[in-house]
């Protein structure tokens, strides 16, 4: 059987009011861009009738949606990472059951993966959130910037990563800091990437859980640890420049060597 090229990664926690939508809207997303893909949903101990529509969904209609069940609530972190170990594509990204994001606006940037390895979006508009949302946003941005020197629009969104790149990264944060965490140890080793606007649509129905008092623990430890492996251990500073095979950053910096040899 063919390889697809993308799968994404669903994470859904008490989603039962957005879930087929979401569902619907990526595999019309598959169908409008013309790309081989396959939906991974990761049911992470919902509590309500999540879990049971999304099969209902697979058994009538969707051979290209896959279930996997979380017998209690482990994180989006860890959900992200239990997809990447299942995916077949040969990238990777997460749209969560939200429904809050329009495929469309990543898949747009699938080509962006023919001169790098990760494309990272960013809100533009960014009024589609809550003031307090922006101004927290805003605030970690600059702690990120200030702790580590790395300088990104945004980092929470629905990042597309070459599945290859993320096998040699040890540490797997099962936090909402999952994807801070990835992409400054991808990019401290000199991984390139590439940032493009993002349009966020709006939620339905329900409220975020990044927000929530009990996400801010978990994410601090991950900070600590990141700093840890960062400026103590040294951990990423040692792998820089020693890329996935099939990068394209391994071929563009050896291409950039012959130029200068």
């Amino acid at each position: 059987m063919k390889r697809p090229f993308l799968s994404i990664i669903m994470p859904a926690l008490n989603e039962e009011k957005n879930i087929l939508s979401a569902i619907d809207n990526t595999l019309k997303g598959f169908n409008d861009f013309t790309i081989d893909g396959e939906l991974i949903i990761i049911n992470d101990g919902s509590s309500d009738r999540t879990p049971d529509l999304v099969k209902e969904r697979i058994s009538n209609e969707c051979p290209k949606v896959r279930l996997i069940d979380h017998a209690a609530p482990q994180g989006i972190g860890a959900c992200f990472w239990d997809g990447v170990l299942n995916a077949e594509g040969e990238v990777v990204c997460t749209l969560p059951g939200d429904n809050e994001n329009e495929p469309g606006e990543i898949f747009r940037y699938l080509k962006l993966l023919e001169d790098v390895d990760i494309a990272i979006p960013f809100v533009y508009n960014k009024r589609s959130r809550t003031l307090f949302r922006n101004i927290l946003s805003f605030a970690c941005l600059n702690v990120l910037h200030i702790s580590f020197g790395v300088y990104f629009n945004y980092t929470n969104g629905t990042v597309l990563y070459r599945k290859s790149i993320l096998d040699d990264i040890d540490y797997r944060s099962k936090s909402f800091f999952f994807q801070a965490d990835i992409l400054i140890r991808l990019v401290k080793r000199g991984y390139l990437f590439a940032e493009a606007p993002y349009r966020l649509g709006l939620r339905k129905s329900g409220k975020s859980k990044a927000t929530r008092f009990s996400s801010i623990l978990p994410v601090a430890k991950d900070y600590l640890r990141l700093m840890t492996d960062i400026y103590i251990t040294k951990k990423e500073r040692v792998k820089k420049h020693k890329f996935s095979k099939d990068s394209v950053s391994e071929r563009r910096y050896k291409e950039l060597e012959g130029l200068n040899g």
